[in-house]
C-alpha cells in the first residue's frame, strides 16, 4: 500500500480551521496526476479528489484545457467529529480513498485493457491477477488458468465484485464440492463428468473438497489483489469464506523396488530414460523435460534444477546410481542441449507422458495405474524410511518448508514415537498360528 503524505496545512482539524474559506480546493499531490484536496466553505469543508484524465471534457464536451477530473469524495473531513474510516475521514483515510476512486475511474484509460467499460467485475479481476502473476514470475499458471476458465468464470465471471455476498461465494464453493469429476472432453463439445454419486465414495468427496479449495484460494487471491489495487473497497464478502477442512492429506502412494522395476522394464524406449531420472532424483516431470546435460555436474555427482513450481534452483545430490545413470545419458551431447527427448528428438510436452504411462503401469500389471508424480514420491518415501532427516528429503525435492515434506513423508520415518509404542507393547498372544506368508514378507527376507 502507498506510503501517506504529510501536509501541516492539511492533517490535522486544527490545521485546517486556520485555512481561508475558498471555492478552489487546497490541493495535496499524492503521486504524479494524482492530488487530494480540501474545499473548505463557510460551513464546512469536504475531501475532494483530482487526477489527470486523458479524455477529460467540460460540459460542452470540448477537451479540458488542464486535462484534470474533480470528483467530491462521500465522507466528511474530521473537522468537528473523530474520524471513522467511512462518513468520516482523516487526511490519512481521504488519502486512501482517493486512491481507489483514480483507479477506479481510470480503468476505462488502461491500455492493458482497452475494451473494459461499465463495473468492475470477476473477469476483470482474474484477467488483472494473471497478469501480475506472470510478473512476478508464478509458477503454475496453467493449473491456475485451469481453475479459473473451468470452476471460477462460468459462474461468476460476468458479476461485479462490489456486489459479491458471502452467502452467493460459499454456496458456489459447496457446489464445486458436490459436483463429479470432471472428465477430459474434446473442445467444443459439452463437458462430460464422471458417473457416480460422490457422496458414497468418501475418497472422491474429499478430492472434490480439496479442489473446491484449490479454486478458492485462486479466486480469494485475485479478489484481494483487486481489493488491495483499489479496484474494490470492501473485502469481507469473500474474507468469510472459509475453506473444507482436514481433505488436504491424502494417503501418498509410492512404488515399491519390486514394481519400480518391473515399471521401467515395462516403459518403452521413449519413456525409460526420463522415468528412470525421476525414480533417481525426484524430480518432476516438467523439471527433468527442460533439464540440459549442462545442469549435470560429473565432477560432483550433481544435478542442477533450475527454478520451478517452488520458484527457486536446487542442487540434487546423486547417488552411485543416479551419477552412472546421468553420465550415460549425457555421453556425447551438447551443453545446452536436451538431456531427455522422445525417439525422434521432439521435446517431452505437456502431458506427453500419460498416455505412455497408462500402458506402462497396464504391462508392468501395477492397478490402479499411477501417475508420473508418483515416482517423485517413490523417491521421497524411499529416502524418508531409510531415516533420512525431513528437512534434507525437503531440499532434495525443492518444497518451500518442512510442512509439505512432513505431511507427505513424515509417517514413513521411524520415530520416537513408533519405536516407543512397539517396544513397550509387546505381543497380547491372540493370533494363531498361520502357514501363510505375505508376498511381500517373503520377497524382502529371501
Amino acid at each position: 500500500m502507498p506510503r501517506a503524505v504529510r501536509d501541516t496545512k492539511l492533517d490535522s482539524s486544527s490545521a485546517r480551521r486556520k485555512l481561508p474559506v475558498s471555492g478552489k480546493p487546497y490541493y495535496r499531490s499524492l503521486e504524479p496526476g494524482l492530488h487530494l484536496g480540501y474545499r473548505k466553505g463557510k460551513k464546512g469543508g469536504r475531501w475532494v479528489v483530482r487526477w489527470y484524465d486523458t479524455e477529460a471534457k467540460n460540459k460542452k464536451g470540448e477537451r479540458k484545457s488542464d486535462g484534470y477530473t474533480v470528483e467530491t469524495i462521500d465522507g466528511h473531513p474530521d473537522d468537528f467529529e473523530d474520524a471513522n474510516g467511512e462518513t468520516v475521514l482523516s487526511f490519512t483515510q481521504a488519502q486512501e480513498i482517493a486512491r481507489r476512486i483514480a483507479r477506479i475511474r481510470r480503468r476505462g484509460q488502461d491500455e492493458e485493457h482497452p475494451d473494459r467499460t461499465g463495473p468492475y467485475k470477476v473477469k476483470d479481476a482474474v484477467d488483472d491477477y494473471k497478469l501480475d502473476f506472470v510478473r512476478r514470475g508464478g509458477r503454475g499458471l496453467r493449473s491456475m488458468e485451469y481453475a479459473i476458465d473451468s470452476h471460477i468464470l462460468p459462474e461468476l465471471g460476468s458479476r461485479e465484485v462490489a456486489k459479491l455476498t458471502r452467502r452467493q461465494l460459499r454456496n458456489w464453493h459447496n457446489r464445486l464440492a458436490e459436483s463429479p469429476a470432471r472428465l477430459r472432453t474434446a473442445k467444443g463439445k459439452d463437458q462430460q463428468f464422471r458417473e457416480g454419486d460422490v457422496e458414497e465414495d468418501a475418497e472422491a468427496k474429499r478430492k472434490r473438497r480439496s479442489t473446491a479449495n484449490r479454486v478458492l484460494t485462486v479466486l480469494k487471491a485475485a479478489l484481494n489483489y483487486a481489493f488491495n489495487e483499489g479496484m474494490v473497497s470492501d473485502n469481507s464478502a469473500w474474507a468469510g469464506v472459509k475453506p473444507f477442512r482436514n481433505v488436504d492429506a491424502p494417503k501418498i502412494r509410492y512404488l515399491t523396488e519390486e514394481e519400480s522395476l518391473r515399471l521401467i522394464n515395462a516403459c518403452d524406449s521413449d519413456l525409460r530414460q526420463i522415468a528412470t531420472a525421476a525414480l533417481l532424483t525426484g524430480c518432476r516431470y516438467a523439471e527433468l523435460a527442460r533439464m540440459t546435460t549442462g545442469d549435470f555436474d560429473a565432477e560432483s555427482n550433481t544435478l542442477h534444477v533450475a527454478p520451478s513450481k517452488s520458484g527457486k534452483t536446487r542442487t540434487i545430490y546423486l547417488t552411485d546410481e543416479g551419477a552412472n545413470f546421468f553420465s550415460n545419458v549425457t555421453a556425447g551431447k551438447k551443453s545446452e542441449g536436451l538431456i531427455f527427448t522422445k525417439g525422434d528428438g521432439a521435446k517431452w510436452g505437456h502431458a506427453h507422458q500419460t498416455r505412455p504411462m497408462v500402458e506402462a503401469c497396464s504391462a508392468a500389471s501395477i492397478n490402479p495405474a499411477i501417475g508420473f508424480h508418483v515416482l517423485r514420491h517413490t523417491y521421497g518415501s524411499r529416502l524418508a524410511m531409510r531415516g533420512v532427516p525431513m528437512a534434507v528429503i525437503g531440499e532434495q525435492l525443492g518444497h518451500a518448508d518442512t510442512r509439505m515434506t512432513e505431511k507427505h513423508y513424515a509417517h514413513l520415518g521411524p520415530s520416537y514415537v513408533s519405536k516407543t509404542v512397539r517396544d513397550a507393547f509387546g505381543e497380547l498372544g491372540i493370533l494363531e498360528d498361520s502357514n501363510v506368508t505375505p508376498i511381500r514378507k517373503r520377497e524382502k527376507s529371501a
